[in-house]
């Protein structure tokens, strides 16, 4: 097998392939075998056929069209390992020249990883915001522990933030009753997250069965974008009262015996997360640094596949109904146009990224361990909501247990990258990045395989 290839751009190339017949002799023989088996010739049983009548009968051109059909997956695979290139996307093939019993020919288009210059993440400075964990901080928190624990208690004046209401909504446009924006016996915290916009402004100060009117724009049914005039009544209002912040309530709302034992740990629980929050800040903002600093050919046709994805599974969520999608983007100010656009732009982004991340792992080669696609693996599943054993089979069945080890090897690229960065808070304090991303010792199986 002969094979040449040809720079086409930055990211996509030709691929040509010439194979000779005498290395395509198992596909031939399988052809001929399984159209044996599903002929009919008198004075033959079926498989038995010899080739030459095969060929009398029916032509040579069944035979050659199998034999393409089966040999095509195989050397394409081969061609594009012999000569090294990093597919990211399906090609396009097509069958050039075909002499028969000499040798055929086929074509194949298809992007490829681009060459990418890694920047030196040692010349890379960063500044993230500094932990701040005040005692204003934990009287907040501990503030929305005593919450959780709070009763809810009758009350006959007005309505502020922060209150509890039992209401009544009842939605109309030019006097037709819009069902699905109406509801009777809904329980609403004012201040929560405005159900509606204009529903807080219209309660606050209402009491028990009084009412008030509005109007909104439907944010969703078929009736999104539209204005409705709302009635809101208000059947009871009830306000919630805390717990004291006392020994019995930290015994009660945790295993503390103190509250000063429950402050001490909120304190601690609130520094961990202020390290988890700093530690995305510093890999967010390097990753946006070391973007800047780099030039990444991105291919037109696996962005458009990706802006594609984006939109079959907003579009799944709507039933695939194209005009509740026009209702939703006009309700929220925008045009198809501008949401097409946005897409392209955040699916060019994405791509863009990997691309990079890709050629940084390559550059820095990391070893991923079982235990560690393991652990990616179950926390996947747990994000996808789903049983473990049935997202792996899944993974199989769709051959995506790569695009997993992939991810975990991109991660520790840029993890140990990020080590190499200097690091300021935005108080002007140094901080050690190998704090939060230095790799750990491994004793497991390291797996070898294509990332790609």
């Amino acid at each position: 097998m002969k094979t040449s290839v040809e720079k086409l751009n930055d990211t996509r190339v030709k691929l040509t392939v010439n194979v000779p017949f005498d290395e395509l002799k198992p596909e031939i023989d399988q052809a001929y075998e399984a159209i044996a088996q599903q002929v009919s010739i008198p004075g033959f049983r079926k498989g038995k056929a010899p080739k030459q009548l095969i060929d009398a009968r029916y032509g040579r051109g069944p035979i050659l069209e199998q034999v393409i059909n089966d040999m095509l997956p195989t050397r394409y695979q081969q061609a594009c390992e012999e000569n090294d290139l990093k597919v990211i996307g399906q090609p396009a093939i097509d069958i050039s020249k075909l002499e028969d019993n000499d040798f055929v020919e086929f074509t194949a288009e298809v992007d490829v990883r681009p060459e990418v210059d890694v920047p030196d993440f040692s010349d890379i400075k960063v500044t993230v915001p500094a932990i701040e964990i005040d005692d204003a901080a934990v009287d907040t928190e501990l503030d929305n522990l005593r919450a959780r624990f709070g009763e809810l208690k009758d009350t006959k004046r007005k309505l502020k933030t922060g209150d509890f209401a039992v209401i009544d909504l009842a939605a109309e446009i030019d006097g037709e009753k819009i069902d699905e924006a109406s509801t009777e016996g809904l329980s609403y915290e004012l201040g929560s997250d405005d159900l509606i916009k204009g529903l807080d402004s219209a309660l606050r100060g209402l009491k028990s069965e009084e009412e008030a009117e509005f109007e909104a724009e439907l944010q969703a049914g078929e009736h999104a974008g539209k204005t409705a005039t709302i009635k809101v009544t208000v059947q009871q209002t009830k306000e919630r009262k805390l717990p004291e912040l006392d020994d019995e309530f930290a015994q009660e709302a945790s295993e503390f015996d103190t509250v000063e034992e429950l402050r001490e740990n909120t304190k601690t629980m609130l520094a961990e997360q202020g390290k988890g929050k700093q530690a995305a800040d510093i890999r967010d903002e390097v990753l946006k640094a070391a973007l800047a600093k780099t030039e990444v050919a991105v291919p037109e046709s696996v962005v458009d596949e990706q802006a594609h994805q984006q939109l079959h599974q907003i579009l799944g969520q709507m039933a695939h109904d194209e005009n509740a999608l026009a209702g939703l983007l006009e309700a929220q100010g925008t045009t198809r146009e501008e949401f097409d656009k946005q897409s392209r732009e955040q699916a060019e982004e994405s791509v863009r990224t990997q691309l990079f991340l890709d050629a940084l792992a390559d550059e820095e080669d990391p070893q991923v361990s079982q235990q560690e696609l393991t652990d990616h693996i179950l926390f996947t599943a747990q994000s996808n909501g789903m049983d473990p054993s049935q997202f792996v089979q899944q993974l199989q069945q769709a051959n995506q247990i790569g695009n997993l080890f992939a991810d975990v090897r991109r991660g520790k690229a840029l993890a140990a990258a990020i080590c190499r960065v200097t690091v300021e808070d935005s108080e002007g304090n140094s901080v050690d990045p190998s704090e939060y991303f230095g790799e750990e010792p491994e004793d497991d199986d390291i797996i070898e395989g294509d990332e790609s």
